[in-house]
């Protein structure tokens, strides 16, 4: 049967702004100012976007210090223990990528490294919330991947420094720091000015804006995500506690007005009473007028017959974060194969995900998850091949391969290229060498 649906989505996608914005345009103009006038550029759209304009937008060392200085002491604490958390998870997917070298034939050496990106732009949003974690997910995580280089941007937050997050980007490792916000923050790390150091490549989630800018930046720069709205995708059978599911559909459906929130059920009983919660829990929630926005364009109920069919249907939603509230959840170990990241049973929430338990929260949405994950230490680093041909014979073998291979496709450039070893190193004969001056064959050639 097919799914029955106890609500639907009103909205038909995820709107980009407010309405009658042409958000594409927009970014181009800022990024081709910014492109032609650098610095000046900059400020001036910070203070049209932003009202900042500071003296220099990167921080001192004094002001680190003396805005660290004004942070709680225990959310230092807190950020230390959430990036030990960070730390230790990245650099486990560190040490699973390893250099090798192998000997593919007599005397044939192939390798490979993987190089770090040189400098790396961290944009660490701050426009609706201080969101301390993704320096944690951006700059720390391209830090333990040996990056050498990593500058910060943040927004200012009202017009001032946001002290945590200038925290939680220094003890991260970044290099520099800038209060810097949207697209004028990442066009010109993408670009460089003469007081922003040019980056290689962008990483951190962002508004509509910030994700259009690093969309229309990519190619002159690398990027990590193409970024939408938060999603989550809770799927459930009858064991299921409908007012824990209720509460962690709000906890992601409070990212903003347009974040998709999905339950998806073998009970119809549990997808109602959830829907019943979430009404209830929406009267009192601090974040409701976001949140409810949220849920009542974006959220939608499915129930299918069986947990086969959810898996089915889970994998072609393609969710940025999904949660597992069944009887034997780490089934979806096996049974799911698209999704950003995968949350196994109710002790498990996406927030959890989000602000602490060290796995990255930097995620693919929009259905990208069908052909990419989430952001890594492997993100940062590019893996470089290498080869030497240290025998002779076996250069002149390939040189006879190459010539073959090059013919068949009409590119003879490269079958001289393969000539030139097999005549030197196994005395082919190949008319065109003798005949531009080239060496001459002097032994018989060995087949």
């Amino acid at each position: 049967m097919a799914p029955k649906y106890l609500k639907r989505a009103s909205a038909a996608e995820s709107p980009a702004s407010s309405p009658g914005l042409d958000v594409a345009s927009i970014v181009k103009n800022v990024i081709e100012d910014i492109r032609q006038n650098g610095d000046a550029a900059v400020r001036k759209y910070s203070e049209n976007f932003d009202k900042w304009s500071p003296e220099s937008f990167k921080l001192s060392k004094e002001q680190i210090d003396a805005t660290i200085a004004q942070v709680p002491k225990q959310t230092i604490e807190d950020i230390r223990q959430v990036q030990a958390n960070v730390r230790r998870f990245a650099k486990a997917q560190r040490e699973s990528i390893r250099d090798f070298e192998l000997e593919t034939q007599p005397g044939v050496f192939l390798g490979q490294k993987n190089v770090p990106v040189a400098v790396v732009g961290a944009y660490i949003p701050g426009g609706r919330y201080p969101l301390l974690a993704s320096a944690h997910m951006t700059i720390l995580t391209a830090k333990v991947a040996g990056v050498p280089h990593v500058i910060g941007a943040t927004p200012p937050i009202a017009g001032k420094i946001p002290k945590a997050t200038v925290a939680a980007m220094h003890m991260a490792g970044a290099d520099e720091i800038f209060i810097l916000g949207g697209v004028q923050a990442v066009a010109a790390m993408a670009f460089g000015t003469k007081t922003i150091h040019k980056v290689d490549f962008l990483a951190g989630p962002g508004n509509a804006f910030v994700a259009e800018g690093k969309r229309q930046l990519f190619g002159e720069i690398g990027i990590d995500l193409f970024a939408g709205p938060t999603e989550i995708l809770i799927i459930t059978d009858e064991t299921a506690d409908a007012f824990t599911v209720a509460t962690d559909i709000l906890s992601q459906a409070e990212h903003g007005p347009d974040s998709p929130a999905i339950i998806l059920t073998t009970s119809e009983e549990v997808g109602r009473k959830a829907m019943a919660y979430i009404d209830e829990l929406l009267k009192e929630l601090p974040t409701a007028p976001l949140a409810g926005t949220s849920w009542r364009a974006f959220g939608e109920v499915i129930v299918v017959d069986s947990i086969d069919e959810a898996w089915k249907v889970a994998d072609q939603i393609a969710s940025e974060h999904v949660q597992v509230f069944t009887k034997n959840p780490r089934d979806a170990l096996e049974k799911m194969s698209t999704y950003g990241a995968l949350f196994l049973g109710e002790n498990t929430c996406v927030s959890y995900g989000d602000k602490c338990i060290g796995t990255n929260h930097v995620l693919p949405t929009r259905k990208a998850a069908k052909y990419t994950g989430g952001l890594w230490v492997g993100k940062f680093l590019r893996t470089c091949t290498y080869q030497e041909v240290k025998s002779t014979t076996a250069s002149g073998e390939l040189g006879r391969l190459c010539g073959r291979a090059a013919r068949a496709e009409n590119f003879e450039g490269h079958a001289r290229s393969g000539d030139l070893r097999a005549q030197k190193y196994l005395s082919d004969e190949h008319s065109w060498i003798t005949n531009a001056g080239g060496p001459s064959v002097t032994k018989k050639a060995k087949m």
